[in-house]
């Protein structure tokens, strides 16, 4: 079960409740991770000493700090008083996370759905959770699936849908240089895995989607 608070928000009674993650961050150094990135740049044989890029170890490891922090934020559930058991869908939330292989940005849209069950979930909160597992290192394999298994876990819907397309600088700035190419991700639960409507109607919405760019 989900360990809830109960809140009053305009009237209505919710229960909030944060993310969780799997693996606790290591403290940040930045310190530590200034001195190491201009290590790294002057092996590399950039002229950190000079006016140029004399701050730029600095804003460097504040950079990467910000995107490797997950902001902290609560999500809120009502009771599905209307009993609304059609699905919910929100589209085009941008996605901007760091691959783990080579600290390269990856940026796309992801586009969430579910089917309630006895609860459901603010609207804005959808954005929030996406950017709270992108915030850190990794595949956009691995994005999909824990912000999918996330909404089953909190939110216990009748099912869940994730579709992730992102480009990955990794592979348009380096290597394959394959600008533009897009890489698209699904992570399926509940009923929009396994019930073929329900399946069929949340693919066709993020498909149509996915045509319209």
């Amino acid at each position: 079960m989900v360990e809830a608070v109960a809140v009053q928000i305009d009237g209505q009674v919710g229960a909030r409740w944060r993310p969780r993650i799997t693996h606790e961050p290591a403290p940040v150094d930045l310190v530590k991770a200034e001195k190491a990135a201009a290590d790294m740049l002057a092996a590399l044989g950039l002229p950190i000493d000079s006016e140029d890029m004399f701050e730029t170890p600095r804003r460097l490891v504040h950079a990467y700090a910000e995107m490797l922090t997950p902001p902290e934020f609560d999500s809120t559930t009502f009771s599905n008083a209307a009993g609304y058991d059609e699905l919910v869908v929100v589209s085009d939330i941008p996605v901007s996370s760091l691959c783990e292989h080579h600290l390269l940005p990856f940026t796309g849209v992801a586009h969430v759905g579910y089917l309630p069950g006895d609860r459901i979930l603010g609207l804005s909160k959808f954005a929030r959770t996406v950017e709270f597992f992108a915030r850190r290192a990794q595949t956009q394999e691995r994005l999909t699936v824990e912000i999918a298994e996330h909404l089953m876990d909190r939110l216990e819907p009748l099912g869940a849908g994730v579709v992730i397309e992102a480009e990955h600088t990794c592979m348009s700035l380096r290597g394959a240089r394959a600008d533009g190419a897009r890489t698209v991700t699904a992570a399926l639960h509940g009923r929009l895995r396994d019930d073929p409507k329900t399946r069929a109607e949340f693919l066709s919405l993020t498909r149509d989607r996915a045509g319209a760019r």
